[in-house]
Formats: C-alpha cells, sequence, structure tokens
C-alpha cells in the first residue's frame, strides 16, 4: 500500500532530543524528504516518562515549525524499562483472532502491572519445536505512559496515528536496509541519552529484548564533575566539540573510563542470552542512538564482548532527497534511526 501524499511523520520523542523524519515511497524503495532534530533539557522526560508535558508541547511545536511539517498524522514510540513490558512467551497453537480473545488472559501471568492499567499488544513468531506450541512476541504498556505521550503529541498539534516501540522502530529500519539471513542471530543495540535498548533477532525475528535505564547521560555527568562543565557545555563535549580549557585528549579519557558502565551492560545481556538460549551465539551488533556517534565506544564493545560491532547505517536501501544535506545525514545516521523506523509505519497496519 503506497504513503499516498500524506506519509505520516515519524517523530521520536527521546529523553535527550526530539527527531522528526518524512518517508517518500517510491519504485524500489523510500526517499528521505524531511528531517530534523532539537536537543531536550534531561528533565522533562524521565525513563520514559513525561514529566514536564508544557515545556514537552513547546518543543515539539518549535521542532514541527523548524523542520516545516505540513502533515497532521504522526507515528510516535515509547520506551522506559518500568512502563513497557515486552516478553518472549510460548502459548498453546492457536489463531490470531483466538489469542485476541484470550491475550489478557493469558498476558496476566507475565505483566506485573494490573492488566487493566495496561494497553495490550502481541505478533505471533510461529511455531516451536514442540507439537502444539507456538512463540508470541507479548508487550505490554502502561495506559498512563501512553496517554500522556499522546495528550503532548496532541497538543502540539499532531495525530497520533500509530504508537509502536522503539526497539521495535529500529528493528523495522533494519528490515529494510539489511539481507536478513536465516538463523543468523544479530544484536540492535540502542544507546540513548538515558537508556540502552537491545534486542536480538535471529532469522528476523526477535528472540531477546531488554530496555535498561543506563545511557550515555552517564559519561555526560562524568564530564561535568571533572571538568567542572555545565550539562550543556559537557553535551558539547561528548560529541566531539573543541570546549575552552578542556583538551581532546582529556575528555576521551574521561569518557573511555565512564563507558564502562555501559559496555559492561551490554555484555551482561549478551550473556544471558548466550546461557538462556543454550549457548546460541551473536555474530553482530548493530549499534544505534547517539551513543553510536561516541568515538571509540563501538571498539571497546567489540574488545569486551568478542563480536564484530557496526554502526547502523539506514541509507543502503533508503534514499536520500537531493533537497537535504546528504553527508551531514549520514554522519548523524545512528541518532535518526527510530524516527526512520517509525516513519516507515502505514496508517492502519499492525
Amino acid at each position: 500500500m503506497p504513503f499516498g501524499p500524506k506519509a505520516p511523520i515519524g517523530l521520536d520523542i527521546g529523553s535527550g532530543m526530539l527527531k522528526v523524519s518524512r518517508l517518500k515511497e517510491k519504485k524500489g524503495g523510500y526517499e528521505l524528504e524531511l528531517f530534523e532534530s532539537l536537543p531536550l533539557a534531561p528533565e522533562l522526560i524521565v525513563d520514559g516518562s513525561v514529566i514536564d508535558s508544557l515545556r514537552l508541547v513547546d518543543s515539539i511545536k518549535e521542532l514541527i515549525r523548524k523542520a516545516k511539517v505540513k502533515t497532521k498524522e504522526a507515528v510516535i514510540s515509547v520506551s522506559g524499562h518500568s512502563s513497557v513490558i515486552v516478553k518472549m512467551i510460548t502459548l498453546p497453537e492457536m489463531t490470531e483472532e483466538e489469542l485476541e480473545e484470550s491475550i489478557k488472559f493469558e498476558a496476566e501471568q507475565y505483566i506485573p502491572f494490573d492488566i487493566n492499567d495496561v494497553s495490550l499488544d502481541f505478533q505471533i513468531i510461529g511455531p516451536r519445536e514442540e507439537p502444539g506450541q507456538m512463540d508470541v512476541i507479548l508487550v505490554a504498556v502502561k495506559n498512563d505512559v501512553i496517554n500522556d505521550y499522546i495528550s503532548v503529541v496532541k497538543e502540539a498539534g499532531l495525530n497520533p496515528v500509530i504508537v509502536d516501540v522503539d526497539m521495535f522502530a529500529i528493528e523495522n529500519l533494519y528490515e529494510v536496509n539489511y539481507e536478513i539471513e536465516p538463523n543468523r542471530i544479530v544484536g540492535l543495540v540502542d544507546i540513548g541519552a538515558s537508556s540502552i535498548k537491545m534486542n536480538i533477532i535471529k532469522g528476523g525475528m526477535p528472540s531477546f529484548t531488554r530496555d535498561t535505564p543506563i545511557g550515555t547521560n552517564i559519561l555526560t555527568e562524568a564530564l561535568q564533575r571533572e571538568f567542572n562543565l555545565s550539562y550543556e557545555v559537557a553535551e558539547r563535549l561528548l560529541r566531539g566539540e573543541a570546549v575552552e580549557d578542556v583538551s581532546e585528549e582529556a575528555a576521551e579519557q574521561v569518557v573511555a573510563e565512564a563507558s564502562d558502565e555501559i559496555i559492561a551492560e551490554i555484555s551482561r545481556s549478551i550473556d544471558y542470552y548466550r546461557t538462556s538460549m543454550m549457548g546460541e551465539e551473536v555474530v553482530e551488533l548493530i549499534l544505534s542512538g547517539g551513543g553510536a556517534l561516541i568515538k571509540g565506544l563501538s571498539e571497546r564493545i567489540k574488545e569486551r564482548t568478542g563480536i564484530d560491532v557496526s554502526i547502523i547505517d539506514p541509507f543502503q536501501n533508503i534514499t536520500i532527497s537531493k533537497k537535504l544535506d546528504e553527508s551531514y545525514l549520514r554522519d548523524i545516521a545512528p541518532i535518526a534511526a527510530v524516527s526512520l523506523g517509525l516513519a516507515l509505519r502505514r496508517i492502519g497496519d499492525r
């Protein structure tokens, strides 16, 4: 189904930055025709929950003005280890219609919240080797979190048509740009300002997800402490910009030491996956998010885990409009990943 003239925008409301993308469908693929970003103050969103909705609405309005967005339809996403639960579960084989009827009952034993306080969705992955059993991805999001995001986006003058989950938006983007090989196990790792979202996929199907409340903010805070800087100046330093009275080498040393915690978390998740999946090995990690742009981090992750690490390339099968600055977009591509994955969604799909 083509997007038609009014493709929805993908609006990624991250804890450190807003990003918006719009894709045009064209023969044989997609073209990015709009991208814009805007930094967010760190206290507006904490662990995936909206803390200051008034300022967030103002920021979204500013982003829409800056990007000259004409479309009202927006695809948004949620994340947060304490408000979004993604579980791989095994159930007796049944049709999608039957599961639709019984999902509340099935989900109750896996969800640590009152089942009436969450919105549920699921995707049947397929039959298991044991006869009569199937694998299902179960997603539960607290209603108050979804409602907060929807009301903020509406207040900003947009119409949220789909609410997705960050890690599945990145999986969408991966599927459009990479060859899916049967049984090949790849870890999609999104390192944001306040979280690491990991989605390990086998043959194109999710087999393990984890959302951890630790991100590049710990690096910013380490730079603030070490050099007595404001948050904004430390952020600039983290992005590799020159800052008065701080040498590049000294800053890199602080970041390298502070990033140990991020690397250890990724390593723990892979070890857990390996143990729980009877020794199955992840063969590649693909990084996205702002953390993917931190100098030396991908090399250090490879060193610690022993796994090949690459940075996501969303522009293998998505072309960039001549109206946009291609070299800039290729440089910041990992930051755009979630918004691009959201912009791939169509109104009316699951």
